[in-house]
């Protein structure tokens, strides 16, 4: 054990040795915030619907996943599935740190940051598709009726 305390000791301080492998480091998951759900308020950092959030002041697409509407559900179940959906994002998001990723296109045609929210690497959005309250973004919206 002393000897590797006396090793580590030493790469932290002049660095791995010649030849060897950099090892990866994961940068640890920089935004942490409490998110209520959206009302007719300012929206600084809220959650609109199961795809939407505002963060800090900046209105994000979360860009890998479609849900239900909220706003203009089209039929009763659209509108429930739609709230679970809302109130699980919500619910995700106010569990620890997390990450906005970035996608290969910034904004969408409505202004609003494209970014995946992951946590510890894992995709925030997987858990809501896999839950059944998402599908994977296929470029349209479809009929959740």
């Amino acid at each position: 054990a002393l000897c590797m305390a006396v090793f580590m000791a030493i790469v932290l301080w002049h660095g791995p040795p010649p030849g060897a492998a950099a090892i990866p480091v994961r940068a640890a998951d920089p935004f942490r915030a409490h998110f209520a759900l959206c009302d007719s308020g300012p929206r600084i950092t809220c959650v609109v619907d199961g795809d939407t959030i505002w963060f800090q002041g900046r209105k994000i697409r979360i860009a890998d996943i479609n849900t239900p509407e909220t706003g203009r559900p089209g039929c009763a179940a659209e509108a429930r599935l739609g709230r679970t959906a809302t109130n699980r994002l919500q619910f995700l998001l106010n569990q620890g740190a997390f990450a906005l990723d970035p996608i290969d296109r910034d904004t969408d045609r409505y202004g609003r940051e494209l970014r995946i929210v992951t946590r510890e690497g894992a995709n925030l959005g997987d858990i809501l598709v896999a839950e059944g309250l998402a599908e994977q973004w296929q470029g349209t919206r479809r009929d959740w009726c």
